[in-house]
């Protein structure tokens, strides 16, 4: 058994700033990878969450299913290029709090692990760069000629964080004992319930709700103060 504490991270806003997912697709955008107009498919939801009328999740949600789609027989080599360019631009765009975060248990020898939904070509860039010992993140299949096919692998694992976790506390040989998680919405509840030390931070709508039923600590950095509830 590893005696190793295990911290497990959200990514996107929860560290990044952003969501990794998004600049990708504005990029390849850019590179004209991907057509202009596909962001007519989700500008809906993107303004319905700009409007404070919808959810995050949604809006989130539907740019996923956009670049699943889109994606299919884009060259490997096109998206990790974009990739690359993304990362180099923004990995250093992360929150104070989590930043801090992250060099404190990684001081104290903790295994850092982060799942996210973001796909795991950039999340990996991300997540080395700041130390990770392992990143789960959303898998695109690959066919013929390196060509993605749109197929999303092992997709029921990293929309469901808990049982992702699950799997990589028992993979690695660690424990839960003195393990920490911060998340900053639903989706990372799975995770967060599996940990001692669970940390809501900048929590939407839902996911505060359950911390206060929870007892759950809560986060908020504002600007450059941080404030704990």
């Amino acid at each position: 058994m590893n005696t190793r504490k295990v911290a497990i991270f959200d990514v996107d806003g929860t560290i990044f700033r952003s969501s990794l997912l998004i600049e990708l697709v504005e990029e390849l955008i850019t590179r004209e990878v991907f057509d202009e107009d596909i962001r007519e498919e989700y500008k809906a939801e993107h303004l319905l969450w700009l409007d404070r009328k919808g959810r995050y999740e949604e809006y989130i949600n539907s740019v996923i299913d956009v670049f699943a789609h889109h994606v299919k027989g884009v060259h490997y080599g096109d998206v990790k290029d974009a990739a690359e360019a993304v990362f180099e631009r923004h990995k250093d765009r992360v929150y104070r709090y989590t930043r801090d975060m992250i060099r404190k248990l990684h001081k104290q020898d903790y295994y850092l692990l982060a799942i996210s939904h973001s796909p795991k070509l950039i999340i990996d860039m991300f997540c080395e760069e700041w130390g990770f010992d392992k990143s789960y993140g959303t898998l695109y299949a690959l066919g013929a000629g390196d060509r993605f096919t749109g197929e999303r692998m092992e997709e029921h694992l990293i929309f469901n964080k808990g049982a992702t976790a699950r799997r990589a506390i028992e993979k690695e040989g660690l424990s839960f004992e003195g393990s920490v998680g911060i998340g900053d919405t639903e989706s990372d509840i799975g995770f967060l319930e599996l940990v001692e030390n669970p940390i809501c931070f900048n929590p939407n709508a839902l996911l505060e709700r359950h911390a206060r039923l929870n007892g759950w600590k809560v986060v908020v950095e504002r600007k450059d103060v941080v404030y704990e509830l």
